[in-house]
């Protein structure tokens, strides 16, 4: 299975780019930089809350209503074409809220400073993001037959592991959980905004991700 960054890198992921950077007002690489980010840390969080039997059920029971089964890929067209509708903005915030919690504007504001944007396009960024990710997780479901918390594990691992390049994978492995303390959402804010102080760590393997 393809990896989430793999998708971006697609004519879809391409189409999502230029639409999402539309949407914000920023520019295509700079709209890049923040989902090549964002988007395996979202997952990785969806992973972690999943990992608990009521995280599992409460994320099955979305991808299971219908609401985020994928038609969305179908339709970037229509999604973009005016500007994204307020309601799927809010179910974006609705969906990050509830993933991220109270480290939402901690993981935004880090987003932010390594991209070189402001916390409040990233926020935007994230928001428009969001529902396109529970459509690839709903689509991906609906395709694997997934109706428990092991096959949404599997589900989600592979979405984070799948990628191809090196880079990719280095990048992922050391960013989603540096000090195996399991909370990812600490260790990527944390990583992010020090990585100026540790040019040949991580720091510097961002800054070679994203060509900086």
């Amino acid at each position: 299975m393809s990896g989430i960054l793999d998708l971006l890198n697609s004519d879809i992921g391409k189409t999502i780019i230029n639409g999402v950077s539309n949407q914000t007002n920023q520019s295509e690489s700079k709209t890049q930089d923040v989902l090549t980010m964002a988007l395996p840390v979202l997952t990785q969080a969806m992973r972690r809350n999943a990992s608990t039997p009521e995280g599992a059920e409460g994320l099955l029971s979305a991808l299971n209503s219908g609401k985020h089964d994928g038609n969305i890929l179908d339709n970037l067209g229509d999604l973009f074409n005016g500007g994204v509708d307020d309601h799927v903005m809010q179910d974006g915030g609705k969906i990050l809220n509830h993933v991220l919690g109270s480290k939402q504007q901690t993981v935004e504001s880090a987003l932010g400073a390594k991209a070189g944007i402001d916390a409040g396009s990233v926020a935007q960024i994230l928001k428009v993001a969001a529902p396109i990710l529970m459509g690839l997780l709903g689509n991906q479901a609906k395709q694997q037959n997934v109706s428990n918390s092991g096959g949404l594990e599997s589900l989600l691992g592979g979405l984070i592991g799948g990628n191809s390049a090196e880079s990719e994978q280095s990048f992922l492995t050391s960013i989603l959980d540096a000090d195996g303390d399991g909370s990812v959402i600490d260790d990527v804010a944390g990583i992010l905004l020090d990585s100026d102080k540790k040019k040949g760590g991580l720091g510097g393997m961002l800054g070679g991700l994203f060509g900086k």
